[in-house]
């Protein structure tokens, strides 16, 4: 081997929905890298051998997710290939993919707000895994009863929010059907320490027509009448004020003089 030459530092990995990358440093000058995929049960496999860069997709060779595995980064030259003694290099920190991996978005398919009942349909993010006949393996393919969803949803201009969990693809929830409403979805693994929600979907908003007392609520009405109601009363105190007032002075007019 030859001691001198540099090894990997900040060794990193890198995965969403399973999908694995390892990266490090620095970029290699006079010598390569190859990396080694060492498991607690399995035998060691290479990777990226050879290479001048410094990331390595090693999704291929973590298909056993409930696995542990330690990266070993080796720096290595063609004139040490036929060297029997093993090369420099730097170990990774341990990764499992299954308590590791980070849940991705989840896509919205479609959604409809209709009276008091808004109803949303989401789908799985997809693996790079594939079953038998040649489909991609979703999330839940693999963690099975262990996802779950949780959908946050408020009323559209509001900041108050409400959240429901389901295993299912579809969310029923109970609105104002006088509103209309925002909502996310992120995926979540109970089960896990660390890492256990998922990234957020992107955010949806419903757009049911509203006549105008929907459109600005019964309480701007109220607040109108109101006022309305004030200023009719009001004026009524002021005519009878009035009134009472030319009245009062008419009579003093009639009055006789009564001089000393």
């Amino acid at each position: 081997g030859n001691p001198e030459l540099p090894t990997a530092v900040n060794i990193t990995w890198s995965s969403i929905n399973f999908k694995t990358i390892l990266q490090w440093q620095p970029k290699p000058s006079g010598y390569f890298y190859t990396v080694e995929i060492h498991g607690q049960t399995s035998d060691t496999k290479k990777k990226c051998i050879l290479t001048t860069e410094t990331e390595c997709d090693v999704t291929d060779l973590l298909r056993n997710v409930r696995e542990t595995y330690t990266a070993h980064i080796l720096s290595v030259t063609f004139s040490g290939m036929d060297n029997f003694e093993e090369p420099p290099f730097a170990v990774s920190e341990k990764f499992t993919p299954y308590s590791q991996t980070v849940l991705g978005k989840p896509e919205i398919r479609n959604y409809t707000q209709k009276d008091s009942k808004l109803t949303v349909v989401f789908q799985d993010p997809l693996t790079p895994y594939t079953f038998p006949n040649g489909s991609f393996q979703s999330i839940r393919d693999i963690f099975q009863h262990d996802l779950q969803y949780k959908l946050y949803y408020w009323k559209d201009q509001s900041s108050g929010k409400k959240d429901t969990v389901t295993k299912s693809h579809t969310f029923e929830v109970s609105v104002d059907s006088t509103k209309n409403y925002c909502f996310y979805i992120q995926g979540i693994v109970p089960s896990r320490r660390e890492n256990r929600n998922g990234q957020e979907s992107m955010v949806v908003c419903t757009s049911v027509e509203r006549n105008i007392l929907d459109e600005y609520g019964a309480e701007v009405f109220i607040i109108i009448a109101v006022v309305a109601i004030a200023v009719i009363t009001l004026a009524i105190v002021l005519s009878v004020i009035l009134c009472k007032r030319k009245k009062a002075k008419a009579a003093r007019e009639k009055e006789p003089f009564n001089g000393v």
